[in-house]
């Protein structure tokens, strides 16, 4: 019986053939699925961006007809935007159904407590939500509409009331009792303050302190009044919620006070404010109280806050915003943010942001003129009162900050001496004001890697060529895997010892450390070079690859040496403090956690990425190669210059781009040896923000959804933009390098 041969070598020859095609259907599969996953990842942070972009709406919701025998001089909404009230020129407050079922139904009209005839109106900063009227005997009465919220059969009842934060009293402004004309309030935890202009043509400040009466328990009021010396007419009057600025406009002019102490207001700038050829209507301060907003007949609305100045700190002109030409425009603030709204009388609406030199929306919303006009607390509603109707509109205004040039341009915030990029996300302040730019954590980004790559790249490189060209392949065996070792270190690790370790030790030691980094190569060249001086006898004790070992005792001498000559080159050269020499010799701020303790800690994080790929790629070049060059008598250094490293530079590139890219990336450690302070400095003795530790310190505390949110993962966006970009550069490169050095 005979065997036939071929069918075994068949059996083989298509079982490989299986093999082959599921490796390459399972390498080729995986290839296309990496793919997938950087585009979901591409389109999803996209997806979460996107909204931070979208421009502002303003949608009718309903109009409401109002008794036309009534005369009205303000009117709001409450937070869910349900029930809106108005207040009339009788004292009474009517309050309508605005959203639900019953929408466009007076639900309850309410008569405010007065002692005498109504002269004048009020209203105070939108997010207090505080009325005033001022009365023919000189005195002011201040209510608030409250509602109180029940739930009777699990239905939810809002039912109205007002309320009275000084218990009903009311507040004499004038105490020869003269009516008031015009006059402006704010009461504002314990303090408030009136500024009035009565019928005589006087304008009163009058400041009140509620005290306790020792012997009765009763309040009593402590009034401070003040005359404010002003001539001619009076326009319009201002103060601010803290009562520290008074304004008041006289036909063009802006008079500005400062009456934080009420006995002893002064008068500290009086501003000509009004555009060429044009006059100011209207003025209104924004939320925050810091800015002072001017509406001019020409259309533009300019913006105003204090700077430093050579006289001091006085109010400037910063910017400006085109809207409708109007003799009768005027300026309403949200309630936090810096966004304002135009109206005018021929029923235009503009929606502006300030920071973000932002026009938002602007369009015709009312066939008449605008009367009064009322922001929702959320800022998402507006109420318009156009003679005898009320119309309110939904407003979609989430990110108003963000634009591309306050992401990424020098922008001027309030109280900051000039423009600048800033990043502050958080504050304590209900008047704070989010600071979004991107440019000092993508500086952050680019030092950190900068400062990383300049300490890891020479030491990484240099140990990978001398350990794969020059080292004996026994040591070679135990110096390797124990370098790759290293790359499974924590980073977190890493951060912690730099932080806590090496950030006090530099310090301290900081002379110790320069001349380290100084010595160290020095005392290694100059070991070299006097071990070329030595007999043959003596330098053939050491076998060849070996020589590495004799650094050993020279980098410990070395470091030894450095500390103990710290505290003598310290008090030699620095008059015994480092620090105080170079903040006030040289005016560099020296910052404990910095970039030079940076550089140091993720350059060991980076060095056995780049020093692992670039050791076998100078490792992988073809004996041949080495071997021909040396045979015709071309020296090792002479081969590893023209041959090996001009065949190995492909890898060697990517191993530094490799490096670079694990740089850019790196958060645990910037995390905790930077200070994470984001600002941009490329001082080695400061320290910075990056990217991705801005997203690890700051995601965990973001809203959902918020402007904090989206902008962070804009940052991420941008992180993976950063290393998309180094690696496709990288990849150019590699390839050129390789067709013009693969015929090697």
């Amino acid at each position: 019986m005979t065997s036939n041969p071929q069918k075994p070598s068949f059996k083989t020859d298509r079982s490989r053939l299986l093999k082959d095609r599921f490796a390459q259907f399972g390498i080729t599969s995986g290839g296309v699925m990496v793919l997938v996953a950087l585009l979901l990842i591409f389109f999803y942070l996209l997806y979460v961006v996107q909204p931070i972009f979208e421009s502002a709406k303003v949608e009718k919701r309903v109009d409401i007809a109002l008794s036309a025998e009534k005369r009205y001089f303000a009117l709001g909404v409450e937070e869910q935007t349900e029930i809106a009230y108005l207040l009339d020129n009788t004292g009474q407050v009517d309050f309508y159904q605005v959203k639900g079922d019953n929408t466009g139904s007076l639900l309850s009209t309410l008569q405010t407590q007065l002692d005498g005839q109504i002269t004048s109106f009020a209203k105070s900063a939108p997010f207090l939500g505080q009325y005033a009227y001022g009365l023919d005997n000189g005195e002011v009465q201040i209510l608030k509409p409250n509602f109180v919220v029940t739930f009777p059969g699990n239905q939810r009842v809002m039912k109205p009331r007002l309320g009275y934060p000084l218990d009903g009293q009311q507040l004499l402004v004038d105490e020869q009792r003269q009516a008031l004309k015009k006059f402006a309030f704010s009461h504002y935890e314990d303090k408030t303050a009136v500024v009035a202009l009565t019928a005589d043509k006087r304008v009163i400040f009058a400041s009140f302190a509620a005290e306790e009466n020792m012997f009765s328990g009763e309040m009593e009021w402590q009034v401070t009044r003040t005359e404010l010396p002003i001539e001619g007419r009076i326009d319009d009057l201002l103060i601010s919620p803290d009562t520290t600025r008074t304004f008041v406009r006289s036909a063009n002019q802006i008079y500005i006070f400062d009456t934080r102490f009420a006995d002893d207001i002064k008068q500290f700038q009086l501003l000509a404010a009004n555009e060429e050829n044009a006059n100011l209507v209207s003025m209104a301060l924004l939320a925050g109280a810091n800015s002072l907003m001017l509406a001019n007949d020409n259309g533009e609305v300019s913006q105003w806050f204090e700077v430093n100045t050579d006289d001091g700190r006085e109010f400037a002109k910063i910017r400006a915003f085109e809207s409708d030409k109007s003799k009768h425009m005027r300026v309403h603030s949200e309630f936090y943010r810096r966004t304002f709204f135009t109206t005018t009388e021929q029923g235009e609406l503009g929606v502006y942001y300030t920071t973000s030199e932002a026009e938002l929306w602007r369009g015709k919303v009312a066939e008449q003129a605008i009367d009064a006009f009322a922001i929702a607390p959320r800022a998402n509603a507006a109420l318009l009162l156009t003679g005898n109707q009320v119309s309110v509109f939904e407003i979609h205004n989430e990110h108003p900050e963000v634009t591309w040039s306050a992401l990424w341009q020098e922008v001027w915030y309030e109280g900051y001496p000039e423009p600048a990029y800033t990043w502050q996300s958080t504050s304590a302040s209900d008047d704070f004001e989010s600071k979004f730019s991107l440019v000092p954590i993508s500086f952050g980004t680019i030092k950190a890697a900068f400062y990383a790559m300049l300490f890891a790249v020479p030491i990484a490189l240099s140990a990978a060529i001398y350990t794969a060209y020059f080292m004996s392949s026994e040591l070679r065996r135990v110096v390797k895997p124990t370098v790759e070792i290293m790359e499974a270190l924590p980073t977190v690790i890493l951060g912690f010892l730099a932080g806590l370790w090496l950030a006090p030790l530099i310090e301290s030691h900081l002379p110790a450390i320069v001349a380290l980094l100084l010595l160290l190569p020095l005392a290694i060249l100059g070991t070299a070079l006097g071990w070329t001086k030595l007999p043959k006898a003596i330098r053939h004790l050491i076998p060849d690859g070996w020589h590495s070992i004799l650094l050993i005792p020279v980098v410990l001498l070395v470091g030894w040496l450095s500390f103990a000559m710290s505290d003598v080159i310290e008090g030699w050269m620095f008059g015994g403090n480092v620090r105080q020499y170079l903040t006030n010799e040289l005016g560099l701020t020296f910052d404990q956690r910095n970039s030079l303790v940076v550089g140091i800690a993720m350059g060991f994080a980076v060095i056995p990425t780049i020093f692992s790929i670039a050791e076998d790629a100078v490792f992988s070049v073809p004996k041949h190669l080495s071997n021909g060059s040396l045979a015709l008598g071309a020296t090792q250094w002479q081969t590893l210059v023209r041959v090996v490293l001009l065949t190995a530079s492909p890898g060697i590139f990517s191993a530094v781009m490799m490096g670079l890219g694990r740089a850019v990336g790196e958060t645990m450690i910037v995390l905790m040896a930077t200070g994470n302070t984001p600002i941009m400095d490329w001082s080695i003795f400061q320290g910075m923000r990056t990217l991705a530790a801005n997203i690890a310190v700051e995601m965990p505390e973001s809203e959902v959804g918020s402007s904090h949110y989206r902008i962070l993962f804009l940052a991420a966006f941008v992180l993976f933009i950063f290393t998309f970009v180094f690696n496709t550069m990288a990849e150019f490169v590699r390839q050129q390098l390789r067709e013009k050095y693969s015929s090697m």
